[in-house]
């Protein structure tokens, strides 16, 4: 079967609900670099190729450098990212592969104190919401 639905025209008002939460998203004080890092991130990991496509394209245009942007994939092993960086980085790791050890305290009170409340909060809402495009995106087998 090379066909699959396209949720958005079977189901406008779930695709609605996703789009209410990118909405709030696009409005929290999370840098758009951050954002598009933790996207890319997720979207390696989970391999969605349309989402990696669309998340690196905006963060060039962001003017987020290329050999950081090639580094994400092994960006443990990598002296390009900051504190914060790497922080958001083994967070997105931990929650997108969230049945393997969950999210450890130390990254939880490392993230907590270089972000504070609000900023976790939305560093963690970014990574629940790129995990369900990726999903979406992988059940539906959606082309870049």
């Amino acid at each position: 079967m090379n066909k699959r639905i396209d949720i958005a025209k079977v189901q406008p008002k779930a695709l609605s609900a996703m789009l209410t939460i990118e909405n709030y998203l696009a409005e929290t004080e999370l840098s758009n670099q951050l954002k598009e890092i933790i996207k890319i991130r997720s979207s390696m990991i989970n391999k969605c190729a349309y989402c990696i496509q669309m998340h690196t394209t905006a963060a060039l245009e962001l003017g987020i450098d290329q050999q950081k942007l090639f580094a994400i994939s092994a960006w443990s092993e990598s002296p390009l990212f900051d504190n914060t960086e790497r922080a958001l980085l083994k967070l997105t790791d931990e929650m997108t592969l969230i049945s393997h050890n969950a999210v450890t305290d130390e990254t939880y009170a490392e993230c907590f104190s270089l972000l504070g409340e609000t900023k976790l909060a939305e560093a963690m809402m970014q990574i629940i919401m790129i995990n369900s495009w990726n999903r979406f995106a992988l059940a539906t087998k959606m082309k870049h």
